[in-house]
């Protein structure tokens, strides 16, 4: 089997519920940079992160791939979407479960610590643009998915600092220019 069709020659390409599209169609925009967002929770799994961890990236690289089909999906009336309201509460309960573990924060984070850490933090940011590009889809997007799409950069976040925790890197925590000593 080919795995070229030669329809996206022209600029094109097809959504999951079968319109045709322009390749810098907003809705293409937003699925194709949360897929290089779940790339690069594949590397951050390739960058062996403590066993918590691994696990809970290999989890969320599932779901990310419904919320890819959620967006590159235009509903018909009575369609629902895949990422529900009961994986939005299953996102805020692993959130919850997280903020228990991690110290209280004493400044802002860095991104940065183990290479899994500086992986997920990258995967946060791609996330957060992912989400703007979410919100310029004309039409919009189901709410749903929208709403794990702006707790994800959040859990991402949370993943990061316990990954550095769990791996005992240091943290590196922003401190103000105006207040270093001079170099």
């Amino acid at each position: 089997m080919k795995i070229y069709t030669g329809t996206g020659d022209h600029g094109e390409t097809s959504l999951f519920s079968g319109q045709r599209v322009p390749k810098n169609d907003p809705r293409v925009d937003a699925y194709g940079t949360l897929d290089e967002m779940n790339s690069v929770l594949g590397a951050a799994v390739a960058a062996a992160p403590a066993p918590e961890i691994r696990d809970a990236l290999v989890a969320l690289q599932f779901v990310v791939f419904d919320l890819c089909a959620d967006l590159a999906t235009v509903l018909k009336p009575g369609e629902l979407p895949r990422i529900t309201a009961a994986e939005i509460a299953r996102l805020e309960g692993e959130m919850d479960s997280l903020t228990e573990k991690v110290p209280p924060l004493r400044a802002f984070v860095l991104p940065g610590g183990s290479s899994a850490a500086a992986q997920i933090h990258i995967a946060r940011t791609i996330t957060r643009r992912a989400e703007r590009e979410a919100l310029a889809v004309p039409g919009g997007i189901a709410r749903e998915p929208m709403v794990f799409l702006n707790r994800l950069s959040d859990y991402l976040y949370l993943l990061a600092r316990r990954e550095n925790q769990l791996s005992g890197s240091p943290v590196p925590e922003w401190h103000p220019t105006c207040l270093r000593a001079p170099v």
